[in-house]
């Protein structure tokens, strides 16, 4: 589908089957309402809309009807878009920090890692380096018009309706679009995460009962927060819940509604303002330190690129604009190359063995070793992971996966290297 303007909205109520519209343009959703809803049992007529009894059941259908905008009005529109965003700073740009930068790009590479927890003092980069990962992430196909940004290949990540008209054998419009990078904020409300359903709005004035949320728009996308180690406890489970599942389901009102929520998550936080729960910090593939650049020429060389972009930033980026798309190109051969990327087994073995003496808990420490040791090899440009690869990547994915000792005062990256070249001696 092209675009979409002038959205209206239309509810019906009825008991047969949930009716899915044979446009193209509109959007439909049904949901399934109890008794207990208030409304009495038989033929009623309740604000305009009529309601009929069948089976203890009733199901509403929320129709958006939409029209159509042609290619030409809608490549004008996302080039009016990007002009009038705010500039983003290069990722190419960022001076030092190699070990976040390494981890951002390996789970673009591939998105199964899990995501990655980046710690650091305070004024260090972190917002800046993860926000201009936006510039490098590459396409992907998605079902047009589709809330949940669903695949029209895989249906673990498609939304229901998607899968409804793929049962019934309907065409599916579909297009190209780059991969969603959603901020969390700390102060959002749960309704705003997860989506809200109001079926009283739905049945008085024939509006949307069901708006998604932050989950639905970073489904096959990237779910940012920053300060993550300052987020409230119940915004927490509901991160859990979704990461755990990779669905989020909300309850409202005798209405369940569930859609797929895949994504990487990617925190940044300085320590100092308090520990990450250790359910939370289990779920993300790996973990970056970041440390205060000492070098004075190279902090001086920092502060004269800020300035530059502060200036100029359209100048500062074209600049840079070389470098950017070799990097992009450099990504998409290594996602193409990465299912072709083979690991020994006497190298799997020998990861597992440091998880093991490790007293890792948990298979997560090995399986993310080992996709981020492939992932690399593919950045590379290579067909096969070397012990090198393994010993670049292994430290960020047990690091924080080890028991804390507080009486431990070295870094727990230095006891996995350690662990490592004893093991692959």
């Amino acid at each position: 589908m092209a675009g979409l303007l002038g959205t209206s909205s239309t509810v019906r109520i009825f008991a047969s089957k949930p009716f899915s519209s044979q446009s193209h343009y509109s959007k439909t959703s049904s949901f399934s309402l109890s008794p207990s809803s208030g409304i009495s049992p038989g033929n009623k007529c309740v604000g305009g809309i009529a309601v009929k009894k069948e089976r203890s059941k009733f199901h509403v259908l929320v129709s958006n009807v939409a029209t159509e905008i042609n290619p030409a009005q809608e490549q004008a529109q996302k080039l009016a878009s990007k002009e009038s965003q705010r500039p983003v700073y290069p990722f190419a740009a960022i001076v030092g920090q190699d070990e976040m930068k390494l981890c951002l790009l390996l789970n673009v590479i591939d998105p199964k890692i899990g995501g990655v927890m980046i710690m650091g003092d305070r004024g260090t980069g972190k917002s800046t380096t993860v926000r201009s990962l936006v510039d490098l992430l590459p396409e992907i196909k998605v079902v047009a018009g589709d809330a949940f940004n669903s695949d029209p290949d895989d249906p673990e990540v498609q939304g229901m309706e998607v899968r409804e008209k793929l049962m019934k054998g309907e065409e599916l419009p579909v297009m190209s679009t780059k991969i969603n990078m959603v901020d969390l904020p700390l102060g959002a409300t749960e309704d705003r995460v997860c989506g809200t359903i109001d079926i009283e709005k739905a049945l008085t004035e024939g509006v949307k009962a069901f708006e998604p949320g932050l989950l639905a728009k970073a489904n096959r996308g990237i779910l940012y927060v920053d300060e993550v180690n300052l987020l409230d406890d119940h915004l927490v489970d509901v991160l859990l819940d979704s990461a755990a599942s990779g669905w989020n389901t909300v309850e409202r009102e005798g209405i369940s509604i569930s859609h797929p929520a895949r994504f990487i998550l990617i925190g940044s936080g300085n320590p100092e303002e308090g520990e990450l729960r250790p359910q939370l910090l289990d779920r993300f593939g790996m973990h970056a330190q970041v440390g205060t650049v000492k070098d004075a020429e190279l902090r001086v060389k920092i502060v004269e690129e800020r300035a530059r972009f502060d200036r100029n930033p359209k100048e500062f980026r074209e600049s840079y604009k070389a470098e950017q798309e070799k990097l992009q190109q450099q990504i998409y051969s290594a996602r193409s190359s990465l299912s072709a990327v083979t690991i020994d087994h006497d190298l799997r073995v020998k990861i597992s063995k440091v998880c093991a003496e490790l007293n890792v808990d948990g298979l997560r420490g090995d399986i993310v070793s080992n996709r981020s040791a492939r992932a690399l090899a593919a950045l590379k440009g290579r067909d096969k992971v070397t012990t090198e690869d393994i010993a670049t990547v292994i430290p960020n994915c047990l690091r924080h996966r080890l028991r804390k000792d507080p009486l431990e005062s070295i870094d727990s990256g230095l006891l996995v290297i350690e662990k490592f070249y004893e093991v692959f001696a």
